[in-house]
């Protein structure tokens, strides 16, 4: 398995890199929010070589207008992934099943050519979803052994410790492997 990060405003634009092969940035939330350090964050780990990934904060409501403002704000390279981030807001609301799946849908048509993720806990995932629709791949967050997630559902990141930052795995053998994944022909 691969090692990874995931990183927002709250984490240095110089964040460590070494032994990772991935890194997921977080570029929106809503349908105005950008995070300062995208374009810092994100030159740094294509720097380092990683492949890079995007994030949007999703809100209940406007998701038409929160895709459209992710696309737009989120750098544009083959082979980078973007993932939609569903669990409760500030405010203690979240997005519905079928909100989840129409933000992943409408990224999917305006970035035809990424992969398209879905991001969410292990109580989301066995609690509130009711569709099982991850786009093109789960990355389920679940604070246990690293690529041991307690679910059934199949898989491609795992979020397994907030401490000292977010850390994933991937399941990919190889950071060639995750590449030619991230940059599929066709779809």
């Amino acid at each position: 398995m691969l090692r990874g990060i995931d990183v927002s405003a709250y984490q240095s634009s110089s964040y460590g890199t070494d032994g990772l092969s991935f890194v997921f940035i977080k570029a929106t939330e809503g349908r105005s929010y950008v995070n300062p350090k995208l374009a810092a964050q994100t030159k740094h780990g294509r720097d380092a070589g990683l492949t890079v990934g995007y994030y949007h904060f999703l809100w209940p409501g406007n998701l038409t207008a929160q895709a459209e403002h992710f696309v737009a704000k989120a750098p544009e390279r083959a082979g980078d992934i973007l993932a939609v981030d569903w669990e409760t807001t500030g405010d203690g609301t979240h997005a519905s099943n079928a909100e989840k799946d129409a933000f992943l849908r409408k990224v999917k048509q305006l970035r035809p050519h990424h992969r398209v993720i879905l991001y969410c806990s292990r109580d989301y995932w066995l609690n509130r979803d009711r569709t099982s629709y991850a786009g093109d791949g789960l990355w389920i967050a679940d604070y246990v052994t690293a690529g041991k997630p307690r679910i059934q559902a199949a898989w491609r990141f795992h979020q397994y410790t907030d401490e000292p930052h977010d850390t994933n795995v991937a399941r990919f053998t190889t950071h060639a492997d995750l590449r030619k994944w991230a940059t599929p022909q066709g779809i």
